[in-house]
């Protein structure tokens, strides 16, 4: 990317967009946030988006589309199969991601269920960088586990590392021999590391699982849901694609990949997913799958408009300015926030800034689940929404028992070409009020928990009056302001 300066000196990103279409926002009182936070169950997955000011939920479906996708919306052939528009995306997938075959499913978690029907039997296990929560809870369905392979890197909260997802090769060819290869029915590389910070690994990296796999082999199965953003820092941060085009990156990846699959929510900035292959085997094994959990095989359960968007959208995902947009507002958030003393991951990734909730919340146990109580907390004194990445979103083992999480992180997603410095600038003051009144946050319970992916679902309830301690301190400093 070409660098931009400006002559005070100052450094921000600078949108290489212009917004045509705007959607009004509401910043509702204080008080009407804590009773959203307690009708929601303290679970901002639960929020209704009328209370919420600044939604940092996720980037999953929330990107801006272009004028470009829009328009070619309209284009839509509607027909159940055989349709046009399928062609039209199945070109796109050819030309971008370099995959022949491709099957249509609605979202990334889609092409995970009919990947685990497919491959997963009782007692499989999956190598992978790191685990995906629904990735987990589809193997773990279908009678599989999985073993989580990065370097001790990836597990530092604050480092200067280029590439915290890689995977570690030397454990990497360990489990395979101890659990042998015919017990592994792929090895998976997500691209980036969503819930260890959005965290990307390099193509060398890549290179190293790609030779294990062929030495073994094992199917080597890429996860491309944010390939773009992995592709960019890439070009940034490893010396041999710095010059490359973002085309040469992605094709360099998915190459090497003998199944690609990924959620167009965050991939092409629409709504869909797929399944991508070169080897027609492999397409034949998982064809019949997709009429029986998703639809025709020229439709998969999205809307064909929206294979009209998406087809735009992955040729978009090869524009470097387009993709640069959310990396870069991230890296500027994580910046100015470790300024402000504010403990966050770094280096900054995609999907978001990551607020290191462990660090932020050191009074609360994990237990009492100190991440989700930064999110309840953060939403409270700001309405900004963000996603608690740690042991809520863990799930309990086999026999009830509480897992707890490597890392206790808030995600503030910022998804593509969506928000404005000022709102930037407006999130940077209020999680650094936050940060200074921390000892105020206390923990949380559940009081309602469902037996799988409890994150989205389940409610919980401050275990005392914290919640109203902090009304009380945000007031003594803001007045009634909002």
């Amino acid at each position: 990317m070409q660098e931009i300066k400006f002559y005070s000196g100052e450094e921000i990103p600078l949108e290489l967009h212009k917004v045509r279409v705007v959607q009004k926002l509401h910043l509702v009182p204080i008080e009407r946030r804590l009773e959203a936070l307690q009708e929601g169950g303290f679970n901002t997955f639960r929020l209704n988006t009328k209370d919420v000011f600044l939604d940092m939920l996720t980037d999953s479906g929330t990107n801006a589309m272009s004028d470009n996708q829009m328009a070619a919306m309209m284009q839509a052939d509607d027909a159940y199969a055989g349709s046009q528009s399928f062609y039209r995306l199945q070109k796109a997938v050819e030309e971008v991601l370099g995959k022949k075959y491709y099957l249509p499913v609605h979202q990334g978690r889609a092409a995970e269920n009919i990947l685990s029907k497919a491959y997963i039997k009782q007692g499989s296990l999956v190598p992978m960088n790191y685990h995906f929560t629904t990735t987990l809870a589809h193997i773990t369905e279908c009678g599989g586990r999985i073993v989580e392979l990065l370097y001790d890197e990836g597990y530092v909260m604050n480092s200067d590392h280029p590439f915290k997802g890689n995977m570690n090769i030397e454990k990497l060819e360990e489990n395979i021999k101890r659990h042998g290869a015919k017990n592994i029915p792929f090895i998976r590389m997500e691209a980036s590391t969503n819930l260890i910070g959005g965290q990307p690994f390099s193509i060398q990296n890549l290179r190293d699982v790609r030779a294990i796999a062929d030495k073994y082999n094992i199917r080597l199965v890429l996860d491309a849901s944010l390939l773009g953003e992995n592709a960019y820092l890439v070009k940034l941060r490893e010396k041999e694609f710095n010059d490359s085009s973002m085309e040469t990156i992605i094709k360099t990846m998915t190459d090497m990949a003998d199944i690609v699959y990924f959620s167009a929510r965050k991939l092409s900035s629409s709504r869909g997913g797929g399944i991508c292959t070169n080897n027609e085997a492999i397409y034949k094994e998982l064809e019949a799958l997709v009429p029986l959990y998703e639809g025709f095989l020229t439709y998969g359960g999205i809307s064909v408009r929206e294979i009209e968007s998406m087809a735009v959208g992955l040729y978009e995902t090869l524009d470097e300015t387009m993709i640069c947009q959310s990396p870069e507002f991230i890296r500027y958030l994580v910046n100015e926030l470790d300024k402000n003393g504010v403990p966050m991951l770094k280096p900054a990734g995609v999907l978001g800034a990551h607020l290191d909730a462990m660090d932020i919340c050191s009074h609360i146990p994990q237990t009492q689940y100190p991440a989700g109580a930064l999110a309840a907390a953060l939403f409270l004194i700001s309405g900004i929404r963000g996603m608690e990445r740690g042991s809520v979103s863990n799930q309990r083992d086999e026999y009830g028992n509480e897992t707890y999480a490597d890392m206790e992180l808030v995600r503030l997603a910022v998804p593509r070409r969506v928000f404005t410095l000022s709102q930037i600038k407006y999130v940077i003051d209020r999680v650094s009020w936050l940060n200074q009144n921390r000892t105020l946050i206390g923990g949380l319970k559940f009081v309602y928990e469902p037996p799988v992916l409890r994150f989205f679902m389940g409610g919980l309830e401050p275990v005392d009056d914290w919640p109203q301690k902090l009304i009380a301190k945000f007031k003594e400093d803001f007045g009634e302001s909002l």
